[in-house]
């Protein structure tokens, strides 16, 4: 027998209001490369690998360790769209 909530799990109900939520982190990375390039990125994000042979995977490497990075790609990504 399995069980159905009828109402959403706590976690669901805390996504609801999230912008960033189903979004990957590659996802926004590559439409933010597309946007800014590269050398536009690295003057509004001040990150080494956005400066020295950036690419996708080794800023995603950095990115997923270092929440303070991670968060300020997350911001200007959400700026970039809301501006769009």
């Amino acid at each position: 027998m399995s069980k159905s909530f009828v109402n959403k799990p706590p976690e669901a109900k805390k996504q609801q209001n999230n912008p960033l939520h189903g979004i990957k982190l590659a996802d926004m990375l590559e439409y933010l490369v597309a946007e800014y390039w590269w050398d536009e990125l690295a003057v509004r994000i001040d990150i080494r690998c956005f400066k020295n042979e950036p690419s996708i995977k080794s800023c995603l490497k950095f990115l997923r360790k270092t929440t303070w990075a991670r968060e300020k790609v997350e911001k200007l990504y959400l700026e970039t769209i809301k501006s769009k």
